[in-house]
């Protein structure tokens, strides 16, 4: 089959298209056959050398995949061969063929293509695990998500708008990016490129200041975002772009009774992945298939320019998901 190999720690340069065995798959594993690929922050961070899979992982690219299953393990009873699913997978998609936990996948949403369906898993997958799970919103509260128009960042709005009915707040890098966050649910968005951002977002709470932040920038953003939680306030981390240090005033942490903790999604049990997995399902795929959930695709790539979808990552342009297409008899024959 063919995949993407990282062929050295670098820019969207070192990408390049190789071929290699198809993987093989374990008893509770489906192998799939790879219509279209998400590309996302994390596979910017292993190109460049600074997020390694965790032990056991595929080093290949791609964490979510939409496709074709191709053979099931032995002890799967869904999905089946043939069977049209999208997958949160443990590194991969960026192939022809993609190995994945049986439990990781789910049935394409009525109305999606290939394309669409293959931008859902990892932002869902992360939204949902640090916001809904994590965060603990409560119906009601307000959230504060940082970067509003990644593709975690514009999941993590409408799920708190449609399932919490919350007061959502997000920071963006450009006016139009402030409109696209507006447009699907946000009640505000500011330019973190101002220095008084923190003041901006006070100000919008009345003073009060949110009940969640979630965040990838850590660094020198941790203690600000404290200081804009309200009292038993969570700040959830899921990377550290700006720095993996931060000076924190802990007798404020303390006082007020904040929560500050963090994730990684990938090196969790298919056990927990699949139980995010059902609960989207249950609670999600209804309203993407009524189309109350938007799903943005920013921009589609074969996967020969795969580089090209890196390079638009790394200038930090894309409003919402790029995709690869892997396949695209697939993906053409599909709404």
């Amino acid at each position: 089959m063919k995949y993407v190999a990282v062929t050295q720690p670098g820019g969207p340069e070192v990408l390049a298209l190789r071929e290699r065995e198809q993987p093989k798959i374990a008893a509770d594993e489906v192998l799939i056959r790879v219509a279209a690929a998400g590309v996302n922050r994390p596979d910017v961070q292993q190109r460049r050398g600074l997020y390694p899979p965790p032990l056991g992982a595929c080093d290949t690219l791609g964490l979510d995949v939409a496709g074709v299953v191709e053979t099931a393990g032995a002890s799967v009873k869904w999905p089946v061969r043939g069977e049209r699913v999208c997958a949160l997978v443990n590194g991969g998609g960026y192939a022809e063929f993609c190995a994945v936990p049986a439990v990781q996948c789910m049935p394409l949403p009525d109305g999606f293509g290939f394309v669409q369906a293959a931008a859902l898993p990892e932002a869902l997958f992360t939204a949902w695990n640090n916001v809904i799970r994590l965060g603990r919103l409560a119906a009601g509260e307000t959230l504060l998500v940082q970067g509003g128009t990644s593709g975690v960042g514009m999941a993590a709005i409408q799920l708190a708008c449609l399932l919490r009915s919350a007061c959502v707040l997000a920071t963006v890098g450009t006016e139009q990016k402030a409109r696209v966050a507006r447009d699907i649910g946000a009640s505000a968005a500011v330019l973190y490129t101002r220095a008084d951002w923190p003041q901006q977002i006070r100000a919008l709470t009345g003073g009060r200041g949110v009940d969640v932040i979630l965040d990838a920038q850590a660094g020198p953003y941790t203690q600000k975002e404290l200081d804009l939680l309200a009292p038993d306030g969570r700040l959830v981390l899921i990377a550290s772009h700006l720095g993996a240090a931060a000076e924190v005033d802990v007798r404020d942490l303390v006082r007020r009774r904040l929560t500050l903790t963090g994730s990684t999604l990938r090196p969790r049990s298919p056990e927990y992945k699949g139980g995010i997995a059902r609960e989207l399902v249950a609670e999600v795929w209804s309203l993407l298939s009524r189309g109350a959930f938007k799903v943005n695709i920013c921009a589609t790539f074969p996967i020969e320019e795969v580089a090209s979808a890196h390079a638009l990552l790394d200038a930090n342009q894309q409003v919402g998901k790029v995709v690869l297409i892997v396949a695209a008899e697939l993906c053409d024959s599909q709404p």
